[in-house]
């Protein structure tokens, strides 16, 4: 796969030939209760990224991950670091406009953390406008619709969860303190009228809602929960990636093949 942090200049040069996409990891630092660091986001984002390129091989690579996000409803909890959205849009406006200035017109925002989201969607729609790219985003495992409903049974989750949880144990486990694990430890409140559902919505810090700092019951995550939840979000990522990109049935020069000037199927290829 590209990685642009290991990569050298005529490395990156000669990649240029095939690449199409350039996967952006979106993440945060935050707390994450007491038993996940606070580089959990960035880590999983680059993670996702790292596998989902090794899948478009060699049509993809991944820049260097955005550490910082949106996080100002974590920001009581010690150790979190937040970004402005509009500072958040300037670098990633930074990055796009450097990596067009290479020849890339398409982007993705693989983005880890939920806070991020709102204002992803207004970098997507401003930035193609303004730069005349094309530019993608998603949520790392947020397509994983059948592996999150036979894994994740509580009805509050998203936060330092099973879910996130079991995600971690499959991609980093280094991130998991597995003798620290707690279910989130929920306080009552007006934060319950403004959740995603509701007739109106709106913002709420998170000691409000959790006083640990996590939601869901992370006692009851696992590496294989993670494993089916990661895999069915990648596959459902590279199909619809392969679709925008046309690359559905290309074949691909394949540096690793055995065959004298042969070539293998996008789906196998992984030179």
């Amino acid at each position: 796969m590209f990685l642009l942090t290991e990569m050298t200049w005529p490395e990156v040069k000669q990649a240029l030939n095939t690449v199409k996409l350039a996967i952006i990891p979106v993440g945060a630092h935050e707390q994450h209760g007491p038993h996940m660091k606070e580089s959990c986001d960035a880590v999983l984002a680059t993670e996702m990224s790292k596998r989902l390129a090794e899948r478009l091989h060699p049509f993809a690579l991944v820049t260097p991950t955005v550490n910082f996000g949106v996080s100002h409803h974590h920001a009581n909890f010690p150790g979190t670091i937040s970004l402005q959205p509009e500072t958040l849009i300037c670098v990633l406006r930074d990055m796009v406009v450097s990596l067009k200035h290479h020849g890339i017109s398409r982007f993705l925002f693989l983005n880890a953390h939920g806070g991020n989201q709102s204002t992803l969607s207004i970098a997507c729609h401003s930035l193609t406008r303004e730069l005349n790219v094309e530019i993608y985003y998603a949520k790392t495992t947020a397509s994983a619709k059948n592996a999150l409903k036979r894994h994740v049974k509580s009805p509050l989750y998203g936060h330092s969860c099973e879910r996130e949880v079991s995600e971690a144990l499959y991609l980093a486990p280094h991130l998991v303190h597995m003798d620290r694990l707690e279910k989130g430890d929920i306080r009552e409140g007006k934060w319950r009228k403004l959740r995603p559902g509701n007739p109106v919505q709106g913002t709420y810090s998170y000691e409000d809602m959790t006083a640990n700092g996590c939601i869901g019951d992370a006692p009851k995550a696992s590496a294989e929960a993670g494993k089916a939840i990661v895999e069915e979000a990648l596959d459902q990522l590279t199909t619809s990636l392969s679709e925008l990109l046309n690359l559905t049935g290309k074949k691909v020069p394949c540096s690793n093949c055995k065959k004298s000037g042969g070539c293998k199927e996008l789906s196998t290829c992984l030179s």
